[in-house]
């Protein structure tokens, strides 16, 4: 069975960075379409922002509230999937979640994924 897990969370001030990982095990991640999602506080399990993904050819896609500011990238050879995020805000903090699924690519949280994370969570001070 595989697992997903996420690090690299933390507090930072406003203007910060950090860099999220997400490492696999029981599954390549070269074969599945990985996707950051992030839930804010007070926000429902549903709500949840897919804010970057990147497919199994490595194509990109970002939420337009982190364009610019967010890099998604993944290294085959360690199974683990990264978040780069620049140019923090107080609104980009939230509880970041790694998942997996092997045909789906979109950002839309209401597809089911065959496998999540447990979280790692980003606190965002102004």
């Amino acid at each position: 069975q595989g697992q997903l897990a996420e690090s690299g969370g933390g507090s930072v001030q406003a203007g910060g960075s950090l860099r999220l990982s997400c490492v696999a095990s029981g599954l390549s991640i070269s074969d599945y379409c990985m996707v950051w999602f992030r839930q804010a506080p007070g926000k429902q399990r549903h709500e949840r922002l897919g804010v970057a993904s990147i497919n199994k050819d490595d194509t990109t896609t970002y939420a337009d509230s982190v364009q610019g500011r967010f890099i998604i990238s993944k290294d085959n050879a360690k199974n683990t999937l990264y978040l780069q995020m620049n140019s923090l805000t107080p609104d980009d903090t939230a509880m970041y979640y790694c998942a997996a699924d092997s045909t789906y690519c979109g950002r839309w949280y209401g597809h089911p994924r065959h496998y999540w994370g447990q979280g790692t969570q980003v606190t965002v001070s102004s």
